[in-house]
């Protein structure tokens, strides 16, 4: 398997830069074929700071929680521009993904939680983006719903649903509210822990 040793950076530039950032790459890169390096090849990177999000549950009650909120990403789907999601952020500099997400769940979900569970890192969208995304899980009392959050400053207007253990499997099945690839790869951990393997 090839490494960043394989990588040749020939030239970058930064042509934005705003709340995402955009850097123009010449870059090669070895070939599977015989190792050797390609042509030069021009790619264009979107900058973001690392990001982590907490799905949410509760055990003893079969419970678990997603937000929904207006993303402009989707401001073209034919279904929705808001999109359920798990509780996610962006790291701040100088905090953790779980100091992250342990401040998201209080503004987006008015929860408090401790010691959330890690489970795995991942790049949402390598293809175009350096965003590396930390996903965790919560075991946590959830008993208010239907509740709206979101830091005003940041112009979040986000709505709680707590959903049961008996919806994964339809929520799951249903292409239409699942698009947001944290929640979706969230729910099918949690899927994985209320099978029967796992009782």
């Amino acid at each position: 398997m090839f490494s960043t040793n394989d990588v040749e950076i020939l030239s970058r530039n930064m042509v934005y830069s705003g709340f995402a950032k955009i850097e123009q790459l010449e870059i090669r890169h070895r070939l599977f074929e015989d190792q050797s390096f390609s042509k030069p090849i021009q790619r264009e990177l979107v900058r973001r700071p690392e990001a982590a999000g907490v799905l949410l549950y509760d055990s003893k009650q079969q419970l678990f929680a997603l937000i929904e909120q207006f993303r402009i990403g989707a401001i073209e789907d034919k279904d929705s521009a808001w999109q359920l999601e798990i509780v996610a952020g962006l790291v701040d500099e100088g905090e953790t993904a779980e100091q992250t997400v342990i401040r998201e769940a209080l503004e987006e979900a008015g929860t408090q939680i401790e010691n959330p569970q890690f489970i795995f890192s991942f790049y949402p969208s390598a293809g175009a983006s350096n965003e590396l995304f930390h996903l965790y899980a919560a075991d946590t009392e959830l008993s208010h719903t239907n509740q709206i959050f979101g830091v005003m400053d940041e112009a979040e207007n986000i709505r709680l649903h707590v959903l049961k253990y008996e919806q994964l499997h339809t929520l799951l099945s249903q292409a239409t509210y699942l698009k947001n690839s944290p929640m979706i790869i969230a729910l099918q951990w949690l899927a994985m822990q209320c099978s029967p393997a796992k009782q």
